[in-house]
Formats: structure tokens, C-alpha cells, sequence
């Protein structure tokens, strides 16, 4: 027997089609079916790779005396936060509202047949536990309370509608001159929040913060902070050498539930793993840290060899589970990394990766870190330090083959087009940096396809799988994948990805902005009618929307001469300009977009014959120039922007724009660098 989850796409909404829970897809129909019944909804919110959403299923939505409880007083709503983050943006702030407590998943919502919620929690454990009562026990007091007191309930409902609306940012109606304030602000709050013992922000659980990591690296480059700077470094330093990352596969988990980045959750999502990309190459070039260049090379290689499909689209994540036990495919026994490696190299990688000390996860098993350098290896051993290393990167070899003999953790196969743009800009920004074609291969062939099977009359849709493209496009489906085509551009020019750069530019100003007062809607304006229209500023595991739509717009802008992009975020900003005043750190991403507006990146564009066009840009792209855009088209592109359309002559010529200010034609490398403040290497 399946229920109609059988029907859908998502792989998570699959792994429930099985189950004795009568479970529906969101939709009118079953929407309509609790007004008909009135029955109140459970809405279970989650995704494929959340190992807390597999411990409930496990436990309640697999059992048939839970799901009798749940058929009988329910309509049983299963969503793919994945593919409607509409809906679990809603819901978490709902959840926080009416609980004063942070959500997560599975998010397990009761909501009026309408969709106005009156109650609600994350994990409920089949018997009572953890200070949370027993599920079962739990679906019969909702039910009681939702037949017994439906006027108070109706009241509550309406008071939090009215708190739902008061999230959305609104208009000063005083006037709003943007200036630089929140950026210090911004570096100061953050600072504040940093952990100088560990790196990154905080105390466990602890999370990645790429907005916030991003934007300290470019008000240290541009003021001098060399704290700022330090402390990114120091934290993708940690995180890199941390059980985290993936220490022989290459990829960082979603977070660290301790504050030493020792043990993840260890599931892996495309887009942390694209944002992180993107920072470690500038860091690289901002620093020249070889680990950095390191981590670049080993998560691409593990982005191209595990989540880019066959026709080109990169796949969402890998589960935390394997064989139903967390973690299970990726920590180790220390006999058995002994059993694989020679005596002299097992010397090097026991103290390396902590196996000289005790287990540090379930079972006596190694979470594999990075816990002595090899520096202090190769003296104690009496080697050298290349041969600590060849011994090292020999063993990670045969330790990696090895674990890919194991049981691997679930894929989640579907392709979303926000995560996509997320990880296009990371590849494309690794192979510009690293001079890299396979790797820009890969972004183009990701984009191709993403253009091929969500793009359909001038409109975006949100996900693909199974041959199916389906659901309205988000505001970060536009705003990440024209994030996306501008970084390609840089690498290599391409009239499609202009062209699609400015379908999209188009698409976000015609179907997402708030032309009266200012920003972008989450959601589309021929969208489901929700019981909230999100506009949403501040960064979450994911940049803002509108704080990316902001900084790409202005660079449209830049490439294209349309004023309109620019206006735009013009207007995007002063909305939010007043959020910003007051909590500049949560607003990381619309701080860059700020600073961006306020000093406008520098235009460069190189023409000239391919090999010393090569050369100049050889010399460029070691170097960390967060506020210049590069763009090299080919000799035979013909209908380019007049932005773009520079004369090729005898010799390779620079174009230097600094808003509406151009130097005159440049056709000397040193002159150029020289131009850009940048020191010629010998």
C-alpha cells in the first residue's frame, strides 16, 4: 500500500509513500479536503538528508498504531523544505512565535484547515522523552483541544497573522540616505560573536556563516582590518582541519554540534558546499594558504565525482545516514585504518588524524581531524616534512578507496535551481582562480542545463527531477543563478549566460519587486496565496535573497548600463537601510550590497589575442579584487552590451571604468597593475 506521496518528485516525500500514515502533498485538493473533513492538518516539514526526520519516521510514521492516531483526527500534510521553502519559511516563524523557541526539523505544525497554525513543535519521540511528551499522546490532546475550543483557537490564530504581518520589513516614510555606517557595525557586531579559541561565530551547535565570513573579508581588504581578516582566515583554517570537512573525500557538512568543529551532522548540502567554495578562493587569494587551495581542489573534485548528474545539474545532498546509523560511512575503527596502511605510513596519519587519542564518537569510533601538523609529525619521526606529506596523501588514497567499498549514504537526486546557482558560482569562481577548464566545464554544463529544463516561456521554475520540472521559482532561484551567470561571465564569456543574465534581472524585477515600497517578495506575485508574503533580509544558512538580488542587480547594472537593475537595489536598500542601522551583522549580505552601491566595483575589460590576453589574466587572477568585475570576451563575440564593446587592436588592450570614470585604453601589463594599486611580481 502507498499513500499519495508515491505521486511526487521529491525523494523525501517518496521515502513516506510507504507508509501507513495517510499522508498528501500541500496542494488545493488536500487543502480542500480539511475544509471538507474539518479536520485540523499535521504539517511535517523536513528533507532527505535530516537525520532527525529519519528518527521520527523511524519511529512514528512507520508505526501502525501512531499512524491510525494521525489518519483518524488529521488531514497529514508531508513538505520538502527544499522544495517549498515558502511554506518553511512561514512555518518556522510561526513556530517561534507561538513557542518562543527555535525551530529546526522535522518541523511538526496543527493548523487550522485554512493553514493558520495553533500549535506546534520539532522531533516528538514516540515514547515520552527528552522533557517532550509521547507523540501518540501528544496527536489526541491536539485533537481534543482543536474540537473543544475552537473560538479561542480562531482568536490566537488571528493575533498571529497579525504577528506574521509586523515581520515584514516597511517603508520608512522618512526619507532614507544611505551611507556607510553598518558596514563598521556590521564588522563590530560580528567581531563580537567570534570565537577567537576555535573560529567562527559563537558556541555549539555551530554553524558556517558564509554571508557573514564573506563580507569581513572585503571590509578587511578594503579598510585594513586586520583583525577582520585574521578572523576569517583562522576560521576557515579550523573548519578545513575540523571533522566537518571531509577529510578524505573533500566537502564540509551542514554543521558542528560541538564548538571545535569536531563532529558534524553529517549531512552534505550543495549549498554549503558552493558558498564555501567561492570563500576558500578568496581567501586563498587574499592569503596564498596552501590548505586553502587545498580545500578548493578537493571539494570541486568531490562536487564533479558525487552531485553533478550525468546531464549536468548538480544534486541537492547526501544524507547523514548510511545503514540507519549517523555518521556510519565516514568514521573509523583504529584497527581497521591500521590494517590498511604500512607501518611508516600509519606512523604519520595516527597522530595526524587524532587516532593516538580517544574515540571521539558513538561505538569507540574516529570522526577523522586534523590534530597534530605535519611539521610536528615529521620531526618527531625524524623525516622530512615532504615525506610526512607523501606518506600522508599516499594513505588518504588507500583509506578512501577503502571507504568507498562501504554503504554509501542516500543521494537526494533532485536538481533545484537556488542550490545550482550557488554551486555554478563557486566552480566557476574556482576555475577562474585556479585556471582551471574541467572545473569550468562542469559550472557551464550545469548551467546549460539548468537554462534547458527550468527556464519555459520567460519564467523559472524551481525544481527538476524524474524528467519533471515543476513549482513557481523563488526569489533565490532568480537572484543565486544571476549571482551565478555573472561569475561565469568572468570566467569565460558567453553571450548566452549574458543573455540569461538579463532574462532573469528582468524576471526578478517584474515578478518579486515591491515597486512602491522597495524589495523583493520571497515568492512571485502570481504565487499561492499564503497566510504570509515573505521579503526577507536577513542571511540564514543561505545569504539573503534580497541581499544577493541587491549586489547582483548592481552589477548588471555595471555590465549591461541598464539603469534600472541598479535603481532597483536602489530601492531594495533603503528598505532595509533601518535593519540595518540596528542588526547590521544578521544583514551580512545586504552590507556587501551596500558597500557595493556606495563605492561601485570597478569594470575591467581585456581584448586582445588569446595567449597575452591569457598572460593578463594570469597576473589577475592570484589576486583578491572584491570590488572589480573582469570580463574577457572572445575576438568573433559580436552584439555585446556598450558597457562591453571594445575595440580589439594590434595589441591586448585594457578598459578600466571606475563608475562613470575611464582611464584611457591600456595596452601595458605593469601600466595596469599599476593602475590598480597592484605590486608586479618579479
Amino acid at each position: 500500500m502507498t499513500n499519495q506521496l508515491a505521486l511526487e518528485t521529491s525523494p523525501y516525500l517518496q521515502q513516506h509513500a510507504d507508509n501507513p500514515v495517510n499522508w498528501y502533498a500541500w496542494n488545493a485538493a488536500s487543502l480542500q479536503l480539511a475544509r471538507e473533513q474539518d479536520k485540523p492538518i499535521l504539517l511535517s516539514i523536513g528533507y532527505s538528508a535530516c537525520h532527525w526526520c529519519h528518527v521520527m519516521a523511524h519511529e512514528s510514521f512507520e508505526d501502525k498504531e501512531v499512524a491510525a492516531v494521525m489518519n483518524a483526527h488529521f488531514i497529514n500534510i508531508k513538505v520538502d523544505r527544499e522544495e517549498r521553502p515558502d511554506l518553511d519559511q512561514i512555518y518556522q516563524t510561526a513556530h517561534h512565535l507561538l513557542t518562543q523557541r527555535n525551530g529546526g526539523w522535522p518541523l511538526t505544525m496543527f493548523l487550522s484547515p485554512d493553514g493558520t497554525p495553533f500549535f506546534g513543535g520539532t522531533y516528538f519521540p514516540k515514547q515520552a522523552r527528552y522533557n517532550l511528551p509521547a507523540f501518540p499522546d501528544l496527536l489526541k490532546r491536539v485533537s481534543q483541544v482543536y474540537a473543544e475550543n475552537r473560538a479561542e483557537l480562531a482568536e490566537q490564530g488571528h493575533q498571529l497573522i497579525a504577528a506574521l504581518a509586523q515581520t515584514v520589513p516597511q517603508l520608512s516614510r522618512a526619507g532614507i540616505s544611505l551611507q556607510d555606517k553598518p558596514l563598521a557595525l556590521a564588522v563590530q557586531q560580528n567581531m563580537e560573536h567570534f570565537d577567537s579559541v576555535n573560529g567562527g561565530f559563537g558556541s555549539a551547535p555551530k554553524f558556517l556563516h558564509p554571508a557573514e565570513l564573506d563580507l569581513l573579508l572585503r571590509r578587511g581588504h578594503v579598510t585594513g582590518d586586520e583583525q577582520a581578516r585574521h578572523a576569517v582566515h583562522f576560521t576557515l583554517q579550523q573548519m578545513a582541519h575540523g571533522g566537518l570537512y571531509d577529510q578524505l573525500g573533500g566537502g564540509f557538512c551542514r554543521y558542528s554540534v560541538d564548538e571545535r568543529w569536531d563532529i558534524p551532522h553529517f549531512e552534505k548540502m550543495l549549498y554549503d558546499n558552493g558558498l564555501l567554495l567561492a570563500l576558500y578562493c578568496d581567501a586563498w587569494q587574499d592569503s596564498s594558504d596552501p590548505l586553502f587551495a587545498f580545500v578548493v581542489e578537493q571539494t570541486a573534485a568531490w562536487v564533479m565525482r558525487e552531485m553533478q548528474s550525468p546531464d549536468g545539474g548538480y544534486y541537492s545532498s547526501l544524507d547523514a545516514d548510511s545503514e540507519h546509523e549517523e555518521g556510519k560511512f565516514y568514521v573509523w575503527q583504529r584497527n581497521d585504518a591500521r590494517a590498511l596502511l604500512s607501518a611508516e605510513e600509519y606512523a604519520v596519519v595516527q597522530p595526524y588524524y587524532g587516532l593516538d587519542s580517544t574515540p571521539n564518537f558513538e561505538n569507540h569510533a574516529w570522526n577523522l581531524r586534523v590534530s597534530a601538523s605535519l611539521e610536528q609529525i615529521a620531526r618527531h619521526l625524524d623525516i622530512t616534512q615532504e615525506r610526512a606529506g607523501a606518506l600522508l596523501d599516499g594513505a588518504r588514497k588507500k583509506l578512501f578507496a577503502a571507504r568507498e567499498q562501504r554503504i554509501r549514504p542516500g543521494r537526494d537526486e533532485k536538481i533545484l535551481g537556488a542550490w545550482n546557482g550557488l554551486m555554478i558560482a563557486g566552480m566557476a569562481r574556482a576555475a577562474r582562480v585556479f585556471d582551471r577548464p574541467d572545473w569550468l566545464h562542469s559550472a557551464q554544463q550545469a548551467t546549460d542545463f539548468v537554462r534547458e529544463t527550468l527556464w519555459h516561456d520567460g519564467k523559472l521554475l524551481a525544481t527538476y527531477k524524474d524528467g519533471k520540472a515543476h513549482l513557481n521559482a523563488y526569489l533565490d532561484d532568480h537572484a543565486f543563478l544571476l549571482n551565478a551567470l555573472l561569475e561565469l561571465l568572468r570566467a569565460e564569456y558567453r553571450g548566452a549566460d549574458l543573455a540569461f543574465a538579463v532574462q532573469l534581472g528582468d524576471a526578478l524585477l517584474a515578478r518579486f519587486e515591491d515597486k512602491q515600497n522597495g524589495g523583493f517578495f520571497f515568492t512571485s506575485h502570481d504565487h499561492e496565496a499564503l497566510i504570509q508574503r515573505n521579503k526577507i533580509g536577513p542571511d540564514n544558512a543561505t545569504p539573503s535573497g534580497n541581499g544577493i538580488a541587491a549586489q547582483v542587480l548592481l552589477r548588471l547594472s555595471l555590465v549591461t548600463g541598464e539603469i534600472k537593475y541598479a535603481e532597483s537595489a536602489e530601492r531594495c536598500l533603503k528598505l532595509f537601510f533601518p535593519a540595518l542601522q540596528q542588526s547590521a551583522a544578521y544583514h551580512s549580505s545586504l552590507c556587501t550590497a551596500l558597500a557595493e552601491y556606495l563605492q561601485p566595483p570597478a569594470l575591467l575589460v581585456l581584448r586582445g589575442t588569446a595567449g597575452e590576453a591569457d598572460t593578463w589574466q594570469n597576473a589577475l587572477r592570484t589576486r583578491y579584487l572584491p570590488d572589480m568585475m573582469t570580463i574577457t570576451p572572445a575576438d568573433d563575440v559580436a552584439d555585446l552590451p556598450d558597457a562591453l564593446a571594445k575595440p580589439r587592436g594590434d595589441k591586448t588592450t585594457a578598459w578600466l571604468c571606475h563608475g562613470t570614470q575611464c582611464l584611457p585604453p591600456i595596452t601595458d601589463l605593469g601600466e595596469l597593475l599599476a593602475a590598480l594599486g597592484i605590486q608586479a611580481v618579479p
